[in-house]
């Protein structure tokens, strides 16, 4: 005895309402994805910044204690202000440089 099963998918709702759930699954995927690589970047943003206030806050440390060594030494608080002329140049140019185009 020989018993041959076919199913055949035809148009009909059952089918229609198939593909639009797929198609909204991979919607979901798709935005999922963005939303991955839109995260990477806004951690990748955060650590840059929490990089660069800390880095700020050590300069200023620093800084104050240049200026405490300096006391009321007119040569010693012009070598500090020669000194900070030229670190506050290149950080200029380094931002200049560094900052896309708008």
């Amino acid at each position: 005895m020989r018993l041959d099963l076919y199913v055949h998918q035809d148009a009909s709702e059952d089918s229609k309402k198939l593909d639009t759930i797929l198609n909204l699954l991979q919607s979901v995927v798709q935005k999922e994805n963005q939303m991955a690589g839109e995260l990477d970047a806004l951690t990748a943003e955060v650590t840059a910044n929490t990089d660069a206030e800390a880095s700020a806050v050590i300069l200023l440390g620093q800084l104050h204690d240049l200026l405490v060594a300096a006391g009321t030494d007119p040569a010693k608080l012009q070598a500090l202000t020669d000194q900070l002329s030229t670190s506050k140049d290149a950080l200029a140019a380094a931002v200049v440089a560094n900052t896309p185009a708008a």
